[in-house]
């Protein structure tokens, strides 16, 4: 069952958005792509809250995810956080296996 983390980073004069391009330009951001398990680790930039940075960050399975909060990758996100004095918000959701309903189907266009 795939987990998806929404992660909520928010700062001051715009902390936040520096964060996440130290992220990529960096490199830890493709890093953590690289890793196993990892589906999905892109930022977004909410409209309606300039100072926070949103994080989805997907993995295959919780074994995926724990590796992944015990690599040293953890260390220099930390630092980071750290060093934009960030705040966190988080959301955790589990995948429906079962799929896309009909019903909400009519309303995707492909």
């Amino acid at each position: 069952m795939r987990i998806t983390m929404n992660l909520y980073y928010t700062g001051q004069n715009g902390s936040a958005r520096k964060f996440a391009e130290e992220m990529e330009q960096s490199g830890t951001a493709a890093k953590i792509r690289a890793e196993a398990g990892n589906l999905r680790y892109e930022y977004f930039f909410p409209m309606n809250a300039p100072e926070t940075v949103l994080l989805i960050d997907s993995w295959s399975d919780q074994a995926a995810l724990d590796a992944h909060h015990a690599s040293p990758m953890m260390g220099a996100i930390a630092a980071l956080r750290e060093k934009y004095d960030l705040h966190m918000r988080a959301e955790r959701y589990l995948s429906d296996d079962a799929g896309m309903p009909d019903a909400d189907k009519k309303f995707i266009k492909t």
